[in-house]
């Protein structure tokens, strides 16, 4: 069994549907298991609308829905025949939407937000599973659209819930494997699920590819693909750098690192499920199907690069945690990192020093009440605007100067923290957000246009 993952940039048009029934056809004989993202921009559209619902304009919130139905009908219908019940679809979503948006008019300030709009999201990946699934009956595939929530069950953490394994996978290997012996093409939809009363959940923005990972490691997938708009995993964000490359092949660990700081194509917690089960995964571009794309695998073979790829993750706060306590105190860090577990905050670089702490977070909605309470044990000072910029490759362990490559490169670019990982394939910088352009260019030239043209 194979699992095609198809993210929203790859499902924005009629002509985009096209291209991907085409690739689903040809996959035919390796028995796919289809994960579909919503359609094109669906998902910002619709947490517009929540937003509008939320903040009182529910006139606003309604307009947004309307106008999607419209938008999703102008795509869709054209592969379709007159007969396919597409508005009848379409209006039953509508009308569930505009009675979970009034719900959210109404909601109070602590409790129920995060579950409605979860049940708002979710309606994006309901619709374009269907859609699929009869587009594909009508293109000569025996398509069966499964329900995701029927298979991946997750705990109640509204907006990024986490998927239960164990009851997960039963229902996965329960459902899945019979359909695909059967010669049917299984369709559902990624980033949803529901909880274990039923109630709708997604699992965070991107959660689509952690969706493919779970279900192909549920069922024992042969290989994981991830379709996107580009030629796989790039040397760097063609965005700022036009002449990045895709990268042939990475590690389990180096496809992790990237997807932690910022890199563009893959979810961060795509990898783990596939890391478990030892499952490839093949990114590749529904544009260009005929490139081979990047294959991350648990160990890559050997490569001549000391840099596979630079990622950057923009909207950082540095945290200066000052105290002379720290000198041969006991139990200092451990005090630190108690207030931000106890908020459930994520900590991505730490630099110390004998008196001193830095760190960085890229959630500050709970900053001011963090803040207090360090404030209790020592002197605090924080700095937003920041950026991380990472280099990753396991070949960095074992190469002699990557240090001096980097520094020459950003000579006169002020960094504000630089750390090296203990798995010792990653460096990190801490910038300025505008300096990022300039930093990610400067060192992809540094690296990747030496390994062009030798020593």
């Amino acid at each position: 069994m194979l699992v095609m993952k198809f993210g929203g940039t790859s499902l924005g048009s009629s002509e985009a549907l096209r291209r991907v029934v085409g690739l689903i056809a040809a996959k035919r004989a390796r028995r796919p298991v289809v994960v579909v993202s919503a359609m094109g921009r669906t998902t910002d559209r619709l947490a517009a609308a929540r937003d509008q619902a939320v903040a009182g304009s529910m006139p606003e919130a309604r307009r947004l829905i309307d106008g999607l139905r419209d938008d999703l009908r102008r795509i869709i219908a054209p592969l379709l025949t007159e007969s396919t019940p597409l508005d009848t679809l379409l209006e039953t979503h509508l009308e569930e939407m505009r009675g979970v948006l009034t719900r959210l008019e109404s909601v109070d300030a602590t409790g129920g937000e995060s579950e409605l709009s979860d049940a708002v999201l979710s309606h994006g990946e309901r619709i374009s599973s269907v859609a699929m699934t009869w587009i594909l009956r009508e293109h000569g595939v025996d398509a069966v659209h499964l329900d995701a929530g029927d298979v991946l069950v997750t705990n109640e953490d509204f907006t990024k819930a986490t998927p239960l394994p164990d009851r997960t996978n039963t229902r996965l290997r329960a459902t899945i494997p019979s359909l695909c012996d059967a010669g049917q093409t299984v369709v559902m939809g990624g980033f949803i699920g529901r909880t274990r009363d039923g109630r709708p959940s997604t699992l965070g923005r991107g959660g689509s590819d952690y969706s493919a990972s779970i279900v192909g490691a549920g069922i024992g997938a042969e290989e994981i693909q991830i379709w996107t708009d580009v030629d796989g995993v790039m040397t760097a964000d063609p965005a700022l750098v036009p002449d990045a490359e895709s990268v042939p092949g990475l590690s389990f660990d180096e496809a992790s690192e990237l997807a932690y700081f910022g890199g563009r194509v893959l979810h961060p917690s795509t990898m783990l499920p596939a890391v478990e089960k030892n499952i490839p995964v093949r990114v590749l571009n529904s544009r260009k199907p005929e490139v081979d794309g990047t294959l991350i695998v648990g160990n890559s073979p050997p490569s001549s690069l000391t840099i596979k790829s630079i990622a950057y993750k923009e909207g950082i706060t540095v945290i200066d945690i000052r105290s002379t306590r720290m000198l041969m105190a006991h139990g200092f860090l451990a005090e630190i990192f108690a207030v931000f577990d106890r908020h459930r905050i994520a900590v991505d670089v730490v630099a110390t020093s004998e008196v001193s702490v830095s760190l960085t977070v890229d959630h500050v909605d709970k900053l001011d009440v963090v803040t207090s309470e360090l404030q209790q044990i020592a002197e605090v000072s924080h700095e937003r605007g920041q950026a991380i910029v990472c280099l990753v490759g396991d070949g960095i362990r074992d190469t002699p100067g990557v240090g001096a490559t980097i520094f020459t490169a950003v000579a006169d670019i002020n960094i504000r923290m630089m750390s090296q990982g203990s798995s010792r394939r990653n460096i990190t910088l801490v910038i300025d957000e505008r300096d990022v352009p300039s930093v990610v260019t400067r060192l992809h030239d540094a690296f990747f246009a030496r390994a062009r043209t030798g020593p």
